[in-house]
């Protein structure tokens, strides 16, 4: 069955679509695009639309494969066997080999990551794989070389580009100061394209396996390089008659502006006219296949002499794949609300050209002053290059993707706290004293303030805290995580904005002195303990399995898992965060940081980090959640000095006497809760153990408390009579 969207959905995006201006867009075997071709293996892939977040979903052989990270892409482009993907903000690249799969889907190799210097303009060619900086107009480029592994030769710092593309074995750009080509690469028909091109200038340009097409500044449509097939032969047009372009082996192809239709040409054409009467908001091609994005829904269809993909071997099919709707542009986001995958390009006056309400976002216009394009049928967005703070964010979100991180003054925040008054005072953080306070506009926040003092300056700088929590946290949305609101950066102050959590720390409601019975605390329900427990894991295994690159917390403990109006508990505090390996055996070697008592004792002796030791943190606060001891306390019946609340309940949980440690507060469980008490110590046990790779990784414990949750909400009839005693005193 083929998947349908929602036709209101379509009508949106299609509506969305038609107010939107740009030059031609181009694509084929190594441009970048919303949708990709590996043409050796017949693979297909596209960024979907309709989600959170716009991940990457490949059809292969009549399967679809999702494809990890599940996060926001904004471009992909794709090669002989392998297609790459470039993250929302242009901050990272991705690349996945299609020959073989992996657990039923194919491994992702980061081949780069620099928050620093954001990328567009990504392009696969056969084997290689470049993409252009942002602000400097430079190339970058990997892979490639063929079976020798040499790198792929660059163009040099001296050359700074408006687009570039790529060929097989050969990439050629536009450059900024004068629009002409300039190709580069082992293959010698990029140094004969960049010939035949000459003192020509265009505005757009996209290369196919041995020749490359661009529009010039006036609209008309050039074909340059191996005419062998008379892929270079362009039929008759008029300015500005072609809206996209794709390029393969022996054609060429464009999409008509005027009914979205494909016109090909070369001796491979005769074999791509099985889609006749069909309109397309984009097209990419293989080297003898042609893959297209439809106007009716916004689904693929793929047809030519090379399409097969084991499903329908017959020269010239077109098979309608059921990947879903694709989006037909990169995703971006403004201040409107108006949109459609978290794209917000509004419409706010009468003409047809957009506005944009972003100031870090700007249209791909063109750039010769003396003429215009006229609107066409597709579009694209490009970014400013600063590290922007109101970058699409990654995973998954309970916020409205229009939501930014907003940059406030002092004098602002200063009005929302009374002047940091005492009476504000909530609590403090990694890096200063946390405030409560409400601004303008009626929104109450906390707002954690830098202390300024010389010894606590100086532990800023060798941390970073405010930095790594602006970082990392302008781009994590996730709904338990704390979200940051917005920061402050004014001279030596520095403050960032958070969403105001209604009911404090756990820390606060485990163990304050008003606690002495059952009806003291909402918290005094196993229920309520696990499903607190639940959410903070589910914050920590998105921290390590969802953020890309993945974040270790390095402070996990009940002071740091926060509960808002509706007790749904939040990770906070990130400001001894570190990005950290790509996966649980990798490591990092750093100075042991955290808290006494949760700590693990690996990374404190040996300071070794990995993502394990967040898990024995929050394998105290399950302790914490269980017994009600705090992580370090001091026995009163025997007057011994402080003790950890592993040291205390573990040996009691191993042999068998639960009941000796769980909190008496909360009192026996019923028998429909002892069975979920139990599975939470000894999911509490796993974690602490004193070998990190003995450690459960998060997903698995996510499953555990899931479970045991799900065992607390069963009916006591359906259950077994397990049941757990405390002991009287």
């Amino acid at each position: 069955m083929i998947l349908r969207p929602f036709s209101f959905t379509i009508s949106l995006l299609l509506i969305i679509i038609s107010f939107l201006t740009e030059l031609a867009v181009v694509t084929a075997l190594g441009s970048a695009s919303t949708a990709a071709v590996t043409f050796g293996t017949a693979t297909v892939c596209g960024i979907i639309a309709g989600e959170p977040n716009q991940r990457v979903q490949c059809y292969q052989h009549g399967l679809n494969i999702s494809v990890l990270p599940n996060a926001s892409f904004e471009a992909l482009s794709g090669g002989r066997s392998f297609f790459c993907g470039l993250r929302s903000g242009g901050f990272s690249i991705y690349c996945w080999e299609t020959r073989s799969l992996l657990h039923s889907s194919f491994s992702p190799k980061r081949i780069y990551f620099n928050y620093n210097v954001s990328l567009t303009d990504l392009a696969v060619g056969d084997d290689q794989v470049c993409a252009r900086e942002v602000d400097s107009g430079i190339t970058r480029c990997w892979r490639g070389g063929g079976s020798g592994g040499y790198p792929f030769p660059l163009p040099g710092n001296g050359f700074k580009f408006r687009s570039i593309t790529a060929g097989s074995g050969f990439t050629c750009g536009i450059l900024k100061e004068n629009s002409r080509v300039l190709c580069w690469g082992g293959n010698k028909i990029g140094a004969e394209i960049q010939r035949q091109f000459g003192n020509l200038s265009v505005s757009n340009l996209v290369a196919g396996d041995s020749h490359a097409c661009g529009l010039t500044m006036t609209g008309f449509l050039v074909c340059k390089g191996n005419n062998e097939s008379g892929q270079l032969q362009v039929p008759p047009t008029s300015a500005f008659e072609f809206s996209y372009f794709a390029l393969g082996a022996n054609f060429s192809c464009g999409i008509k502006r005027r009914n979205g239709f494909v016109q090909c040409w070369g001796s491979g054409a005769n074999n791509m006219s099985s889609v006749a009467d069909v309109s397309f908001e984009s097209i990419v091609s293989g080297m003898n296949f042609l893959c297209g994005l439809t106007t009716r829904n916004l689904t693929m269809i793929c047809w030519g002499p090379g399409w097969s993909n084991g499903v329908n071997p017959a020269p010239a099919t077109t098979t309608d794949l059921r990947l879903g709707m694709v989006i037909p542009g990169p995703c971006v986001q403004t201040s409107c609300n108006c949109g459609i995958c978290g794209i917000l390009l509004c419409r706010t006056d009468s003409s047809v050209q957009p506005t944009v309400t972003d100031a870090n976002i700007i249209t791909d216009v063109v750039d010769n002053n003396d003429s215009v394009a006229p609107p066409l049928r597709s579009f694209s967005i490009k970014r400013n290059s600063s590290r922007m703070l109101g970058r699409q964010r990654s995973g998954s979100s309970s916020s409205k993707h229009a939501e930014k991180t907003q940059n406030f003054s002092l004098l602002e925040l200063s009005c929302a706290t009374n002047n940091f008054s005492v009476e504000n005072r909530i609590g403090s953080g990694s890096f200063g004293v946390v405030y409560k306070g409400k601004l303008a506009d009626g929104r109450e926040v906390a707002i954690k303030r830098g202390e300024t003092s010389a010894k606590v300056k100086k532990f800023q700088e060798k941390e970073t805290a405010f930095d790594s929590e602006l970082a990392l946290l302008s781009r994590l949305h996730h709904k338990h995580l704390v979200g940051l609101v917005g920061f402050c950066h004014e001279n030596d102050e520095r403050l960032l904005v958070y969403e105001y959590m209604t009911n404090g720390a756990l820390y606060d409601h485990l163990h304050s002195k008003d606690n002495i019975e059952k009806s003291s605390s909402i918290l005094n329900s196993w229920r309520m303990r696990i499903k607190i427990a639940l959410d903070a894991a589910r914050g920590i295994e998105y921290l390590h399995n969802y953020a890309v690159p993945p974040i270790i917390h390095r402070d996990i403990k009940s002071s740091n898992i926060l509960l808002d109006a509706n007790w749904t508990a939040r990770v906070s505090d990130f400001g001894l965060s570190l990005m950290g390996p790509e996966s649980d055996q990798e490591f990092m070697s750093t100075k042991a940081v955290g808290t006494v008592g949760y700590i693990d004792p690996e990374y404190y002796v040996l300071n070794v980090l990995t993502a394990k030791s967040d898990v024995y943190g929050l394998g105290v606060v399950l302790l914490e959640l269980l017994t009600g001891k705090k992580a370090v306390f001091k026995i009163e019946e025997d007057g011994t000095g402080p003790i950890g609340v592993v040291e205390y309940a573990s040996p009691r949980i191993m042999e068998g006497d639960l009941g000796a440690v769980v909190d008496r507060r909360v009192g026996v469980p019923e028998i429909h809760e002892a069975e979920a008490v139990e599975l939470m110590a000894y999911t509490a046990l796993q974690c602490v153990n004193l070998e990190g790779k003995e450690r459960p990784n998060m997903t698995d414990i996510v499953a555990s408390l899931e479970k045991a949750l799900s065992l607390c909400e069963h009916s006591p009839a359906s259950l077994s009579s397990r049941t757990i005693s405390i002991p009287s005193d």
